[in-house]
Formats: structure tokens, sequence, C-alpha cells
């Protein structure tokens, strides 16, 4: 279409330029329009005698009827009715599955003698252009991944109950090329996004400068438009891999158009392919995903003789950064604060871990991957420990523990037998035992303060009966005095309890007389 008309957004953006000095070849440059064009808007800019914060202060309608030629009058009624249906046709466009093409043939159904395909796209593409003007983005080889998770989710199929389970789907596209992965994930939680995240760089075989994610929780621990809070997994994912986190500004879809874009097409290309079948594990789902995915990143571009893959091998592939030695391994944190007895607990897995005794008492940061757990205070690792997973157990280092120094504790055997035998000897007793049956003393006093705290609940009397069961039985820790206490066994005598675990008789139980 000859003369197309130009952006509002780039005739400001002309003008802008001229009013700082700059030369009439760096404005075509920057701007990429012809040097004819920019000649002619600034020529009637001087006409107009404006200044540019005139040309910024105007609504888009008035600056396009200042500098745009109207119409000729021989346009007719074609470009009438065009322009009419052109905001509902706009609206049609944001539908999923929607394009250009569909449009295109819907209009020449209604209207026979309409626009031909080159004359409709170029106005159609000129008033969207128009009613929702863009900075237009150039994308450098090797600067970015943008990632997200497609609206519409897949399925898997239990092959046993039939029962179906909703899946995600992770798209990642590189800025430049092209290039996508796309991975379905269970869930969008942080293990899941950012194991796609790890998968998506191990299949381009390279790192990117920076990652565009939109602002998921997982990505984002705080949205702000100047300053995001990154997720402290993420960013230690990113660290790994030597590349930045630049989320997307909140509500603003076209800082990531580009996946934006390809969530479309995967719609229409992998979808609809997909729904044919019916998959029973995401391992399926991802093999049949991963297929069609090469189909598609091996098809030429419209209207090219290239293809995102040929582009990528190319253009993009040797200025990506080097992946690391060893993949990332998935760190969860928590903050605890050290016990009294100098250790934590990790309640994912309530085992007790030993940390320096001079940190009693003060909050830590545990990261523990599935074979180790690290402590840090104030960005210093202050112990590392294989990871255990019997629960109510005790690791501990030797050097972290300092009971000779009577460190500044409340917690010692010497107070903990002194408060058992207020109670009773038998309790005394027993208390002692427990600490003998540990390596270490501190390992004990936990168990010593849920022990006696017990006579608070129960009264002493029922305290005193539950040790004198649990010492008959060999058995010391807290855990058996509560059993005994909540199935009330510290109220049977010994003939009551050998009555109660003999077993009942029956008919159809044999005896061994049976098997003689």
């Amino acid at each position: 279409m000859a003369n197309k008309t130009i952006d509002m957004s780039k005739i400001r953006q002309i003008l802008r330029f001229f009013t700082q000095g700059k030369s009439k070849v760096f404005i075509s440059q920057q701007t990429g329009a012809s040097r004819n064009t920019v000649k002619r808007y600034i020529r009637k800019f001087l006409q107009e005698k404006l200044t540019f914060e005139d040309i910024s202060g105007m609504p888009d309608a008035d600056l396009e009827v200042l500098f745009v030629p109207s119409r000729p009058p021989d346009l007719g009624k074609r470009y009438d009715e065009l322009q009419r249906i052109l905001p509902d046709l706009e609206k049609r466009f944001k539908q999923r599955g929607v394009t250009i093409e569909l449009l295109f043939r819907q209009y020449r159904l209604d209207y026979p003698d309409g626009y031909g395909h080159t004359q409709f796209h170029d106005y159609f593409t000129s008033y969207i252009g128009r009613a929702r003007p863009v900075m237009h983005m150039d994308h450098k080889a090797g600067d970015k991944m943008y990632i997200d998770f497609a609206g519409e989710k897949l399925s898997i199929t239990d092959q046993q109950t039939g029962e179906v389970q909703q899946v995600e789907v992770f798209v990642a596209i590189l800025g430049c090329s092209q290039l996508t992965y796309l991975e379905a994930v269970a869930t969008q939680r942080r293990q899941d996004f950012i194991g796609a995240c790890e998968n998506a760089l191990q299949y381009y075989g390279g790192v990117p400068a920076a990652i565009v994610p939109d602002n998921l929780k997982s990505a984002v621990a705080r949205s702000s438009k100047y300053e995001p809070t990154i997720n402290e997994t993420f960013a230690d994912f990113a660290e790994h891999y030597g590349t930045a986190i630049v989320p997307a500004r909140a509500y603003r879809p076209k800082d990531k158009s580009l996946v934006e874009g390809m969530v479309k097409i995967m719609y229409r290309k992998v979808y609809t392919q997909l729904s044919a079948c019916t998959y029973f594990t995401l391992e399926g789902l991802n093999t049949a995903i991963r297929n069609l995915l090469e189909e598609l990143n091996n098809a030429p571009f419209k209207g090219r003789n290239y293809s995102r893959r040929q582009q990528f091998e190319e253009v993009e592939r040797s200025v990506l950064q080097p992946l690391p030695v060893y993949r990332y391994e998935f760190k969860q944190q928590a903050v605890v604060t050290v016990m009294k007895n100098g250790h934590i607990c990790l309640a994912a897995d309530k085992h007790y871990y030993s940390v320096p005794y001079r940190y009693i008492g003060r909050k830590v940061k545990l990261q523990f991957t599935r074979d180790r757990v690290e402590v840090f205070y104030k960005y210093e690792r202050i112990a590392v420990h294989e990871r255990q997973f019997r629960k109510y157990h005790y690791t501990t280092t030797d050097d972290h523990l300092a009971t000779a120094h009577r460190f500044l504790s409340d917690w010692t055997p010497e107070k903990f037998i002194e408060q058992a035998t207020r109670i009773d000897q038998e309790v005394a007793a027993y208390i002692l035992r427990v600490i003998e049956h540990k390596q270490h003393p501190e390992q004990a006093y936990k168990s010593c303060s849920g022990i006696l705290s017990l006579a608070r609940k129960v009264g002493q009397e029922r305290l005193i009966l539950a040790c004198r069961r649990a010492d008959s039985y060999g058995v010391y820790n807290y855990a058996i005095v509560m059993q005994i206490l909540e199935k009330r066994l510290d109220t049977l005598t010994d003939e009551e309890l050998e009555l109660k675990s003999q077993m009942p008789a029956h008919p159809n139980i044999r005896g061994n007389e049976y098997y003689q």
C-alpha cells in the first residue's frame, strides 16, 4: 500500500531526535523511517512553528490530522466498509487461535467485492499499529530467553483408575533466533519451574545473558514496577548458570510478546495434534511434545527461506555462554532457631543437626538438597551435614558441642537430674539413663525437657509410673514415655498388662499343636 501510515509514536520519536540536534541520517537509522519521510515530518514541524512539548502533549488523533495527509476521496465504499469493521476485527484478533488469514477469509465471505489479501493485510496491520503503538524491540543474539506458562493446560490419564490430571506447559523462546522449547510439568511450583528452565538451557546447549520471566511466584517473590524481588532459589539458579533475571513488568505483556506469540502458535501447531491421543505419563506426553517441537523449529518462517533452527545454528548458538560443568542442584531453604542443645531441626525430615555452640539462640538459614544440609549465619556457612531421613534422631559433629565449657545455656545434665529428683528418684534415674544412652549429652536435652514437662500435663504420680514402665522395657526416650501415657499402660498392673497382651482365643486360630 503506497504511503503507508506511520505510527504516531514514531513521529514523536523523529521530532524528539530532531529537537535534540540529531542529523537526519541518524534519525533515519534509529527509527527505521526513510530520509525522505524524516525530512517531510521535520518540514511540517517547522512550518507549524511547534515545539516538542506541543507534540508530546498532543493526542494521537490530533497528531494524525496534523501530520498524516487526508485520504484521497477516491478510496470509496470498500475503504469505508473496512474502516467501519476494523475495531471489531481487532477484538476478534485477540482471541486464541485467530489469525489475520482467518479474518481475511471471513471478510471476503461478508464482502465479496472487498479488498484483496495484500491490501486487507496492510490496512489491518496499520490500524493495529495506530491503535496499539509499542516500542520496537531489537533482539540481540544470545541476549534474552523469554519464559512463561501456557494458559491452557494439557492432561495425562491414570492408566489404572482413568483419573485425568491437568499438567502445566512451560514455554521458552530465544529472542533472536526464536528457537523454542516446550515441556509439560506437574505444577508451576519452584522445583518444577526451575527444572524446566534448566532443561531449556540444556536443550539450547548454552546460556543467554538474561532470562525474562513473567511475575509468577516461583520466579518473583515480590513484583515491583521498578525493582522486583527475585525468588531466592531462582536467583541461586541464575547465579549457578551465570545469567541475570529480568522480570517482565507487571501487566505489560508486550515486554514478553515473543513468548506470548509462541503460546498462540503452540495452541495451533502442537495442542491440536496432541488432543488426538491419550497420554498416561509425563514422559510419554513430553516425548510427543518434543517430536512436534522439532517440526515447529525446523519449519521455515512464513515468507522466509530459513527456519528457527537454521537461524539459531548460524547466528545465536556461538554467542551463548557455555553451560557449567555440573547441572544445578535444587535447594530448598528454611529459617530456624538454634536450640539450647546446639542443634537445629530440619522440619521436612524431623531430624536434628548440630551447629557450633556459639550460635545457640540465633536464627540461621538452612539450605538443603537431596543429599546435603548446609547451615548459614549472616551469609557464612557454619555447618554442613550429609542429609539423614531418620525421624527424631541426631546428627552431631563433636567439634560443634562444648559440654565441658558450660556455655550460656540452662540445659545441663545436672539441672535435668535435679529437676527430676524433685519429682521422684525413679524419674531422676530414668532421666540419667536417657542422657547415658545418647552419644552426646546435648542430644538428650530435648528428650529430658519433654519428659519432665509431662508432669504438668498428667501429674507427677502418672509420670513416675510411666518412667518405671519404660525402664522395664529398657527403652529410654521421650516417645516411649508419651506412648505409655497415651495408652494408659502406666495404670495397669503387670498381670493386667500381660493379660492384655495375650492373643484372644478364636476358633479360626489353629495354635502351635496344628503344626506338630
